[in-house]
Formats: C-alpha cells, sequence, structure tokens
C-alpha cells in the first residue's frame, strides 16, 4: 500500500440510507403525473414490473447516480446505478463524503471481492439473509487521494469498457453456437427432397400412449426401483435424471402398458414443458411414464427412432405441436389422438434418415464445442473483472510514481 493511502471503516466515510415502505393500495403500474418510481429488490434483476407510488416528502429518494445496495435474500450486495424515484426498505442508499471518497471509487468498491465477501458473510448471520448499516460500519476501505481514485476510476472503466465490449462479442458467438445446430434441422426439415412422403405418426408407429402418476403422488415414490419418467426429466434431445421418481414392481405392473423399450421416444404433452422430446437412455430402463409423457414407438424398419426425434424437435414441427397444444379448452395438451393424426414428411429411403442423423450428430458435437468455448471465455472475463477489482482495492493498480 502506499505511503499516503489510508485504510478507514467504510462508516466513517460514507453514510447509508434505508427505504421508506408505502402501503400497497398507493401502487400503480403506469406512470402518472405526481407519481414517481419505487424501486424494490426485483428492480436489481430487471425493468419489468416497474411500480409507482404518489410524490411525498415522506419517501426516501434518489438520483441517478446514487448507488443503491439490495439488502436482503437474493440480492443483498447487488448494486444499482442510473435509478431515480423513491426506494423501499429491501434497499439502501449509499452517502460517501464526497471530500474524501469518489462516488464511482466507491461504486466499484461495493463491487469487489473484498466487500462482496464480506456482506455476505455477514448478511448470512441473519436469518433472512440480510444487513443494516451498522453491520458494514466497520467493513475496511482503501482511501487514496482523491486525485488517485479519479485515476483508479478512470482505469477501472477503461477496462470494464473494454471487457463489456468482449463479453458482448463472447455472447453474440454463444448465441450463434447455440443455433448453429438448431438452424441445421430447420433447414433440413424445411428443405425437403423429392423423396420424402407424408405419413401420419400412427403410420409410422407401434406405440403411442402416456401412462400416469401412481396413487398418493410423491409420497408413495421409492428411492429405488423402476424408473418413472415425469416431464421435469424430458428435455429438447436431452434426458435430465434429476429429480427421476422411483416406483416398486407392483406400481409398475399397475402402468404396465406404459413400458418403455429402449430408441423409444418420450415427448411431453401437457403443461408448460409441452413438446420437449427426446429418447430414452438405456441407463434407465426399465421405467415407465407418467400421464404428462407419451412414448413414441417407430416402426424401425419405416422411420428410423433418432431421425423422428430430430423431426418432432426441430422448430417447423415443435411449432406445429405447440399449435396443437395450445386448442384445448382449458390447458396446453396434446391428446393420443392428436399424436396420431399428427402429419410429418420423411424421407422414404433408411438411408438417407441416417444420412441426416449423421449430420445431425456433425452439428451437434460442434455446436456445444464452440458453446464450451464462449461460455469459458465469458467466464474468463468476469473472472478478468474480479482480478482488476481487487488489484484496485488492494493498492496494487499503477496510478502514480509514487513509490510503494
Amino acid at each position: 500500500m502506499r505511503k499516503v493511502w489510508k485504510i478507514k471503516k467504510l462508516g466513517e466515510v460514507c453514510d447509508f440510507q434505508g427505504g421508506s415502505q408505502p402501503p400497497k393500495s398507493n401502487f400503480i403500474f403506469e406512470p402518472r403525473e405526481g407519481y414517481v418510481r419505487f424501486l424494490q429488490i426485483r428492480d436489481f434483476g430487471s425493468d419489468k414490473n416497474i411500480t409507482y407510488i404518489p410524490e411525498s416528502k415522506k419517501n426516501r429518494h434518489c438520483i441517478e447516480d446514487d448507488i443503491l445496495l439490495g439488502r436482503y435474500g437474493a440480492s443483498v450486495g447487488k448494486v444499482l446505478v442510473n435509478k431515480s424515484g423513491a426506494y423501499n426498505v429491501a434497499v439502501m442508499k449509499t452517502i460517501p463524503n464526497e471530500e474524501i471518497l469518489n462516488k464511482r471509487y466507491l461504486y466499484f468498491y461495493l463491487k469487489s471481492f473484498d466487500f462482496q465477501s464480506r456482506l455476505l458473510k455477514t448478511a448470512s448471520r441473519s436469518a433472512q439473509d440480510g444487513f443494516s448499516k451498522d453491520d458494514i460500519f466497520d467493513f475496511p476501505i482503501l482511501i487514496p487521494p482523491l486525485s488517485e481514485q479519479q485515476v483508479i476510476v478512470t482505469i477501472l472503466d477503461d477496462a470494464f469498457e473494454s471487457i463489456e465490449r468482449a463479453k458482448s462479442n463472447a455472447e453474440r458467438n454463444l448465441k450463434n453456437a447455440k443455433e448453429l445446430f438448431e438452424s441445421y434441422l430447420q433447414g433440413v426439415f424445411e428443405n425437403k427432397g423429392e423423396n420424402w412422403i407424408s405419413k401420419k405418426l400412427i403410420d409410422l408407429t407401434t406405440k403411442i400412449g402416456s401412462g400416469s402418476t401412481p396413487r398418493g403422488g410423491n409420497e408413495n415414490y421409492k428411492d429405488v426401483g423402476i424408473s418413472l419418467i415425469r416431464s421435469m426429466n424430458v428435455y429438447d434431445l436431452e434426458f435430465k435424471k434429476r429429480k427421476l421418481a422411483f416406483i416398486d414392481d407392483k406400481q409398475a405392473f399397475e402402468l404396465k402398458n406404459v413400458t418403455l423399450q429402449e430408441d423409444d421416444i418420450l415427448l411431453n404433452i401437457t403443461g408448460a414443458s409441452i413438446a420437449r422430446c427426446c429418447l430414452v437412455p438405456k441407463d434407465i430402463l426399465p421405467a415407465r411414464v407418467n400421464q404428462h409423457v407419451s412414448i413414441i414407438r417407430s416402426i424401425k424398419d419405416v422411420v428410423n427412432p433418432i431421425f423422428l426425434c430430430l423431426l418432432l424437435t426441430s422448430k417447423t414441427y415443435k411449432d406445429r405441436l405447440l399449435f396443437t397444444g395450445e386448442q384445448g379448452a382449458t390447458r396446453q395438451a396434446v391428446t393420443k389422438n392428436q399424436l396420431e393424426q399428427f402429419e410429418v414428411q420423411v424421407p422414404s429411403s433408411l438411408s438417407e434418415q441416417l444420412d441426416i442423423v449423421k449430420m445431425s450428430d456433425f452439428f451437434s458435437i460442434e455446436s456445444k464445442r464452440l458453446e464450451s468455448i464462449y461460455q469459458q471465455k465469458l467466464n474468463d472475463l468476469e473472472e478478468l473483472k474480479k482480478s482488476i477489482l481487487q488489484k484496485a482495492f488492494n493498492g496494487e493498480l499503477k496510478t502514480s510514481k509514487t513509490s510503494v
């Protein structure tokens, strides 16, 4: 640490002001003259569902260059800037002594690992994961002269601006990588060859059907036994074993009409996850399905099961399944009859189907490889931000020729 720099208690150089809590009867959800935006915990995450309250001297107000801190729950330590209005009791405004402490320097300190780790540890001692201004009064903060604080702020602003540009590029590349496989599938099923034929699913399958939930529901599931697949396990081209349920032999016997076989396709047919589709993994067999998941068993001499799963997962057919599911009177659902009559187009040649499966494997592997690269890039950039902040508040950034 440089000789002219000092370590102060945060409460010595900064004051904190908690918010106010007007009655909910005062809330409105559209801007109106005489009303101001009311900032709450949820505003740390997005600008959706904005709330407004009547302008009043009783409110605690902030302007755009004020720095707000989340005080409770998952928002503890989150920093909010560039917002104006009133704020509630779950939010705390920071008020630096600007003769000693640059406001932007304070902002970066509040984002630093040193402050955040101390705060989260302190907040976790509370029953509701929260903190008061007294809890953070003694937190140490490194105070250089104001001129050097400004230099540090400039360095950090420039570094973070470069990092954000790099993150934006990485996020765009990550999005493109995720869309690579989907674009290939969409192209396949939108640009069909001349030898593709139209068939109803009933003509391509030996079985279409869903099961039921054993009597007693969750309480009657077992720790081990025969797998019971639910909609929460079925994702597009991916089976998730988390929360996989198990039933005993007696319960499984009652569901013997929905006994799964190798290469069966699983399709969610109700609720928010409708139309998610994957193949059943071999390692969870023997298995059954409940009423929210349908088994689709292809005639393998006519249609390859992997190809049919890819078809049902493609945007072209998923959109049609979703539209079918929305036709119900009360909830999203696709019936057995609707699935049986669902018309698809497939190559008449099994070899062409297998060629598409092989190319799909290539695009899937390449897409995941690129996703991994760009996700790691994003992770590295986040770590770089933390590292730069840590150096700044350890006095390790070079801001002048002053000896250390």
